[in-house]
């Protein structure tokens, strides 16, 4: 092995856990933080627990809530209201090429 390339290694590094929980063990460094051990990890633990970060819960449920007040149409209605809008457009779409004519006439007289 090279000399003088290696890290320096500590034997009794001592971890600290966010619960509370240390330990020791060996390390390049002489102290580390964790934020989850093995004495608080649901893994281990064999408890549940649900972490809710930045409120996505209550984000989820006022979006539910909103959803909840809305009115859907339902497939049929829709179908029916779509046929109507394409009836009122046929109804003013010209049907030969002498009424179209004729439209584009009148409209460049009214501009004059």
């Amino acid at each position: 092995m090279k000399q003088k390339i290696h890290p320096q290694w500590y034997d009794d590094c001592q971890v600290t856990c966010a619960c509370g929980q240390t330990f020791t063990t060996g390390s390049s460094v002489p102290k580390i933080k964790v934020e989850i051990c093995s004495a608080c990890h649901p893994f281990f633990t064999g408890e549940q627990k649900y972490v809710d970060i930045l409120g996505r819960v209550e984000k989820f449920k006022q979006k539910r809530a909103q959803a909840a007040g809305k009115k859907y149409i339902k497939k049929a209605l829709r179908k029916k209201l779509k046929a109507k809008q394409e009836e009122k457009k046929a109804k003013d779409r010209p049907k030969t090429l002498k009424e179209m004519l004729q439209k584009e006439l009148k409209k460049k007289k009214n501009r004059l």
